[in-house]
């Protein structure tokens, strides 16, 4: 095991968005870093979320406005410099239910909305739609359901494979990250943090990792983790629920992304692939971390809130899939977990132990810098600033173009329609690596059984470049 007995500058604990943002943040700072986590790396929350880089439409009610602005900038971050193969611009229709009144009122949202994205948007600006236009962008609409909608755009991304891009990435700067351990106690040097135990749970083994400071990045398990380490105080982290259901595309006839206001939040209709993803909840998770799981009333909640809109309505019988989630959200308050800020919250939890909690996927950058920052200022030495606002993600360099410049690949002929443009999505300027595999071995052209969207030469790319220990 690479990390093993290693002194290091920073160990990052959580191999999750935030995690391996950290571990590249660091990384590209010169420092000396190890990652580890209990399983893959995105096997939690990080690999269960909705899918979107966005600015948070939603929180402009609760006035977040400095949230939004700062998730706004990551989103042209990424789509225009940091992973614009892998995160993509996507329209979103906001039917309007009450005519004038909502056209003034969600229109001046999208306003600020747009206003906050910037001078030099990374996508178009919202725009009105009357009745009829949106019934013929999106036939599924209950005639009645909407006076008129709004469209505008977000993005969307493969929140597991962004993760992983991460983890390369901060390998690539020469970081050590290792699946499959876990952190089972902390080690101490008087009140000083400086290191870890760890558990190797694929060989058994048993081993120490020590470290100048840690950054405890696990997210809902932040406070089992602070624990773990005798902080006497741990930071309080509220799981939330957020359920997803998967139905079929054909279920669904619509260009558009939906965005359909509920009485507690937002409800999510969104294209992935040849499916449709429908979330979410957000309610209080009581019970283990390692396994949340989806309840009857959860999953009609999510029909009965995107029924209300549809004209043909979805059944239990058109779901094909469900995943759940848990939000790592700051304080223990009576609020419902839908008001909770999205904001998110560092502290040097002990000498040596940095913590960092709650915030959204698409400021994960943010998060990591400031883990980061707080971890240098416990090390006996000068260190950079962050530079992961420059530093694009393996694969994003000559990603623009892939596609047609791929097409000349001698086993770009093997591949399946749609699979060629699959792999840029996926491995940006890095699918010529893939597409080497099949040339090497033609069956791993292959569709994967019961996953026909990506090829065999996936699989084994995984195990080749991406530390995956089971196939």
């Amino acid at each position: 095991m690479q990390v093993a007995h290693a002194v290091g500058d920073v160990l990052v604990v959580g191999g999750g968005v935030t995690g391996c943002g950290a571990a590249l943040d660091a990384a590209t700072r010169g420092l000396s870093v190890a990652l580890v986590e209990k399983r893959d790396f995105a096997a939690g929350t990080s690999s269960r979320s909705s899918k979107l880089i966005h600015g948070g439409l939603r929180y402009l009610e609760r006035l977040d406005l400095g949230l939004v602005r700062e998730a706004l900038h990551e989103r042209r971050l990424l789509v225009e410099k940091l992973a614009p193969h892998m995160v993509h611009p996507t329209p979103f229709l906001l039917p309007l239910q009450h005519g004038l009144r909502d056209r003034l009122y969600m229109g001046s949202g999208l306003l600020l909305y747009d206003t906050l994205a910037g001078r030099r948007p990374a996508m178009p600006r919202h725009r009105h739609l009357s009745h009829a236009a949106c019934l013929r962008a999106v036939p599924s609409l209950r005639d009645d359901a909407l006076t008129g909608g709004i469209r505008y755009h977000d993005a969307q991304v493969d929140d597991a494979r962004f993760s992983v891009m991460l983890a390369r990435t901060a390998m690539d700067e020469g970081a050590v990250c290792a699946p499959a351990v876990d952190v089972v106690g902390f080690l101490h040097e008087g009140d000083r943090v400086a290191g870890v135990r760890a558990r190797d749970l694929e060989a058994g083994d048993e081993f120490e990792v020590r470290a100048r400071t840690v950054v405890n990045a696990t997210g809902v398990w932040t406070t089992h983790m602070e624990r773990l380490a005798g902080v006497e105080s741990p930071l309080v982290v509220r799981p939330s629920k957020g359920v997803h259901v998967v139905v079929p595309k054909a279920r669904i006839d619509s260009e558009y992304a939906l965005i359909v206001p509920t009485e507690k939040s937002v409800l999510f209709v969104l294209p992935w692939g040849d499916q449709w993803i429908i979330g979410t909840t957000d309610t209080d998770w009581q019970f283990g971390l390692d396994h949340p799981s989806a309840t009857r009333t959860d999953i009609q909640y999510l029909l009965d809130h995107v029924n209300a809109v549809l004209a043909d309505p979805l059944t239990f019988d058109d779901i094909i899939a469900v995943y759940v989630g848990l939000r790592p959200l700051l304080g223990g308050g009576e609020d419902e977990t839908a008001k909770v800020s999205r904001e998110h919250a560092v502290r040097r939890s002990a000498p040596g132990l940095v913590s960092v909690a709650g915030g959204k996927y698409t400021t994960y950058r943010l998060m990591a810098r400031d883990a980061i920052d707080a971890a240098v200022a416990d090390l006996a030495f000068t260190v950079d600033a962050t530079r992961t606002a420059d530093t694009p993600l393996l694969g994003a360099v000559g990603a623009a173009g892939a596609e047609e410049r791929l097409r000349s690949h001698p086993a770009a002929a093997l591949l399946g329609p749609g699979h060629l443009r699959h792999l840029v999505r996926r491995y940006g300027a890095l699918a010529t690596t893939v597409l080497d595999l099949v040339a090497a071995e033609p069956h791993l052209a292959a569709p994967l059984p019961g996953a026909e969207r990506y090829v065999s030469a996936e699989a084994a790319y995984a195990a080749l470049h991406e530390s995956a220990l089971h196939i």
